[in-house]
């Protein structure tokens, strides 16, 4: 099952001009899911970094949040938001790259 598949929330947005957060947000009916995966250790900086190409330093937070049955990703953003370089002035299409990341049920 694809990330995309399980979760009932896959979202970013900026946080400041100068981070993206990412949002997982698995439903009621995935709490077990949602568990497995944060045991598991498969959702760590190494991952995000290879997936966003990016160092693990630029990972500012990698944080689970059992009550909301989510994880929540900030890294560094490449250029700062509004700039003329950036292709992407709300953040709100950087979760792309966690979409497609098969997870085993």
């Amino acid at each position: 099952m694809k990330l995309y598949e399980a979760a009932a929330v896959l979202r970013s947005k900026n946080s400041g001009p100068f981070e993206i957060t990412v949002d997982v947000l698995f439903p009621e009916e995935r709490r077990n899911l949602y568990y497995r995966i944060k045991e598991s250790g498969m959702i760590n900086k190494e991952l995000v970094s290879r997936l966003y190409r990016i160092s693990p330093d630029q990972i500012t937070h990698l944080v689970f949040f059992d009550q909301a049955l989510g994880f929540k990703i900030t890294f560094a953003r490449q250029v700062s938001s509004g700039t003329c370089l950036d292709r992407d002035v709300y953040g709100a299409q950087q979760h792309a790259p966690l979409m497609n990341l098969e997870i085993e049920l």
